[in-house]
């Protein structure tokens, strides 16, 4: 049973169809000017609850968390848009009535918005004259001014590769090495009494021959592989400072003098 007693908790709590699928959730609540009972809902649908839908409280019912309507989800969706500024017109009840097929209205009892000043608008004017929350769940004797705080952090992302890779160069290295080599030289000495005796120790008048092996060097070249140089991969943290800006918001109250029309003062 949904009465005027628990009016406030309507307001925010998901609302299923009688298919068990959820619709969305309560924005407002409409109750009847003169029996002061509640009859329509608005519902928040779409992604961020932008859009909402009217559907009746007729055989409703409401655990405390959760509101089950009498229509499905796709019936209550397809529901006439009408806008949920403030109060109902006879006409938009009259569309309302008809697509649900839950009777029809008393012509003197407009349907006005709970969270509105709670008196009914009269018969010539159902517009909303204040959009202001002034008796809704989330107000007591002072407002809570918020504001939206920046927090900037950082994270480790991949921002490149480096890596080693060894190929072979060949280059050419000229040096100069000594090389030695044999000649042969001629000594003539003449005859004394110190070598007489080996130049008599042949015969008389002979022919022969003395050889002699002359020897040289040659270059010769070979090579060997040996390590040289090491080198290895390391990183390093360099810090900079980059400047990063964003949107806040944040909340500003006013008031409102009662004397001026119900413009806020400057």
């Amino acid at each position: 049973m949904i009465d005027t007693n628990n009016l406030n908790d309507l307001i925010g709590a998901d609302v299923y169809g009688s298919d068990d699928q959820k619709i969305g959730s309560v924005g407002q609540v409409y109750v009847d000017a003169e029996a002061q009972t509640p009859t329509w809902v608005t519902i928040k649908t779409g992604l961020f609850g932008t859009s909402e839908t009217f559907a009746p409280l007729d055989d409703a019912s409401f655990d405390g968390n959760e509101v089950r309507v009498a229509y499905t989800k796709d019936k209550v969706k397809d529901a006439p848009r009408i806008s949920s500024d403030g109060n109902i017109s006879h006409e938009e009840e009259d569309a309302l009535y008809t697509y649900y097929g839950n009777g029809a209205p008393t012509p003197a009892a407009p349907l006005y918005d709970q969270d509105a000043d709670r008196r009914p608008a009269p018969p010539e004017a159902h517009e909303r004259t204040d959009s202001y929350d002034v008796s809704g769940p989330t107000t007591d004797d002072a407002m809570t001014r918020s504001e939206e705080q920046l927090h900037v952090g950082t994270e480790k992302v991949e921002t490149g590769r480096a890596r080693l890779r060894k190929h072979v160069v060949t280059e050419q290295v000229t040096k100069t090495v000594p090389v030695s080599h044999e000649e042969v030289t001629v000594t003539r000495e003449a005859i004394t009494d110190a070598n007489i005796g080996d130049a008599m120790a042949g015969g008389e008048l002979t022919s022969e021959e003395h050889e002699v092996v002359l020897t040289g060097e040659r270059v010769v070249t070979s090579k060997e592989t040996v390590p040289v140089e090491r080198v290895s991969l390391g990183t390093e943290t360099v810090t900079e400072q980059q400047q990063v800006t964003a949107d806040v918001s944040h909340e500003e109250i006013e008031l409102v003098d009662p004397d001026t029309d119900g413009r806020p003062s400057q």
